[in-house]
Formats: structure tokens, C-alpha cells, sequence
């Protein structure tokens, strides 16, 4: 009962502040509003700040779900320190919600507190991981509000010790929204791969996505799609069922495509075990995402130079 009053009152009070300003704001003259617009702009985008240790950041994101973006970003930084076996890897999951990462490389242990008293990354395939999904119980439901979340990834981003790192994989949620937007305004982004599929519904959604990274100067590597074409069991031709829509909107946006998978069984199969596809050297599937990992690694070599 006293913890529905106080939410009661907070409610009430949150509304009388907001009802407050709207009047102040609709009173004010129209170029008070505009010279207090003008100073919120003014104070710019929060100071990017780099992760201790890290040296490149890539975000894997697509604007709607179930596009296979958590099996690119884990088979794709899987491929990077399978294929550059020199390089230190990292796979960062930011999606609070809907955390695959755990699944998808066998990781389900509770992270130590290393001397500095930051978490340590779980470590499989050579790829230390971190996930929200490492500290909840295994299918327990996040049931938080914004605020929660943003303290979550806070903890994510900040509380972690990665030591060195030379490519660190976001996997991100789905969608446009505040993950999103403090992952770029908070940490040095080097650059994005937009993960689609050929469908119209899913392009429309990621073209949104790259207008806004566009607009938030983040380079974009390119567009890699999944579910490109499927394989007729008769004749293995492909066939494209969903028509060419990715090829359209990269000309569109002026970006290239990374890769193209098909829909093919043996990919979603392996993330459920735990055994990234890439690793199979004997599905001719790896050598998509080894084709990936090399383009990401040639684009941030270049945008060093």
C-alpha cells in the first residue's frame, strides 16, 4: 500500500511538472522557445569516451527484428579470430531483452570480478563475450523501463574488463532507440554493419536505420543480408523468393554489400547449439562469413590509414 502511494504521488507530481511547462512553453513567446532550442543544440552530442583497452568498435544492427542480426554479429566476430587468429576479439550483447549471445556461443557461467572489480568476459572460440543475459536467470523475463535499461548497458559498456581488444562486436536490439543512441554518443563507433533481409517490410526498417546513423555521422561498412535465396533441393539453383530489394537499397544509399546468405537450415541449427556456423569448415556457409570478416577488417585498416 505505501509503495502505490508513492508511486501515486510520483505520478501526480510528474504530471503537474509536465502540464507546468507545457503552459510555460505554449505561453512563452515563440522566440524565447527558439533561443532555448537553439542552447539545447548548442551543448551537442554527450563526449564519446573509448572503452579502456579497446581499439575498434563495430556495431551489428538492423532495424527489425528476427533479421538474423544476434547470428551475423556472432558468426562474424567468431570469423574474425578464427580467420585472423593474431587479433583479440570481443562480443559485446546490448540486447538487455532478448540477450542471445549466451546461447548462441555455449557460454551460461556468471562472470568473476577481476582485481579492478570490473566483470570479466566469459571466453569461448577464442571471443571473450559479454551479455545482460550472463547475470539474469536463464529464461527469466526483463520486465524494466527505460531507465533501467540505460543503467544496464551503462554497466555494459563500463564495467567490464576487456584488457586489450582489437575488434569489439555489438550485437544490438533491434530498432532505432535509446540503446542505440547511447551506444553512438557514448563510445567511439568505427563503424556499422546493417543486417537485412531481401523482404520489403525489413528494408524499409533498415533504410530508417541508416538515415539515422547517416544523420549521426557513424560510417556505415555495408549491408550484409540474410535470407537472400532459397536452394531448390532438386536442381540447388537459387531461387529468390523475396525478389532484389537489398541490391536496390544499397545503390539507393549508396553502400556496399557485404555478403548475402541463404536460407539455409544448417545456420540457425548451429546457433542453437552453440557452435557458430563459421567454425564448420565443411558448410560451405563459413566462407560467407569469412568474406565478411575479411571486408571488416580491410574498412577499418583503410579508415586508420
Amino acid at each position: 500500500m505505501q509503495q502505490n502511494k508513492y508511486l501515486t504521488n510520483l505520478c501526480k507530481n510528474l504530471a503537474s511538472g509536465l502540464f507546468q511547462q507545457s503552459a510555460k512553453c505554449s505561453s512563452a513567446p515563440e522566440t524565447t522557445v527558439q533561443t532555448r532550442r537553439k542552447e539545447i543544440m548548442a551543448r551537442g552530442l554527450p563526449k564519446q569516451r573509448p572503452i579502456d583497452g579497446v581499439k575498434n568498435i563495430v556495431l551489428v544492427s538492423s532495424g527489425k527484428g528476427g533479421v538474423g542480426k544476434s547470428t551475423t554479429a556472432v558468426n562474424l566476430a567468431t570469423g574474425l579470430k578464427l580467420f585472423h587468429p593474431e587479433k583479440r576479439v570481443g562480443l559485446l550483447d546490448t540486447d538487455i531483452f532478448g540477450p542471445t549471445v549466451p546461447l548462441m556461443m555455449n557460454l551460461r557461467d556468471t562472470p568473476f570480478l577481476s582485481d579492478k572489480n570490473l566483470m570479466e568476459p566469459l571466453v569461448n572460440y577464442g571471443v571473450k563475450c559479454m551479455s545482460f543475459g550472463f547475470l539474469i536467470e536463464e529464461g527469466a523475463p526483463v520486465i524494466w523501463r527505460g531507465l533501467m535499461v540505460m543503467q544496464a548497458l551503462e554497466k555494459l559498456m563500463r564495467q567490464v574488463d576487456w584488457g586489450t581488444i582489437d575488434y569489439l562486436i555489438v550485437d544490438t536490439p533491434p530498432g532505432t532507440g535509446d540503446t542505440h543512441l547511447s551506444l553512438v554518443q557514448n563510445l567511439p563507433i568505427d563503424g556499422i554493419v546493417l543486417v537485412t533481409t531481401p523482404q520489403t517490410a525489413a528494408l524499409q526498417v533498415t533504410k530508417r536505420g541508416a538515415i539515422m546513423y547517416n544523420t549521426l555521422k557513424i560510417p556505415i561498412i555495408g549491408l550484409f543480408e540474410n535470407m537472400s535465396a532459397v536452394t531448390c533441393p532438386s536442381c540447388s539453383s537459387d531461387i529468390h523468393i523475396f525478389g532484389d530489394g537489398t541490391q536496390k537499397l544499397a545503390k539507393e544509399l549508396k553502400i556496399d554489400i557485404l555478403g548475402t546468405v541463404p536460407l539455409n537450415g544448417s545456420i540457425s541449427d548451429s546457433g542453437d547449439k552453440g557452435v557458430p556456423v563459421v567454425l564448420d569448415k565443411n558448410n560451405q556457409q563459413s566462407a560467407l562469413y569469412e568474406t565478411l570478416a575479411g571486408k571488416v577488417v580491410n574498412f577499418l585498416e583503410n579508415k586508420s590509414v
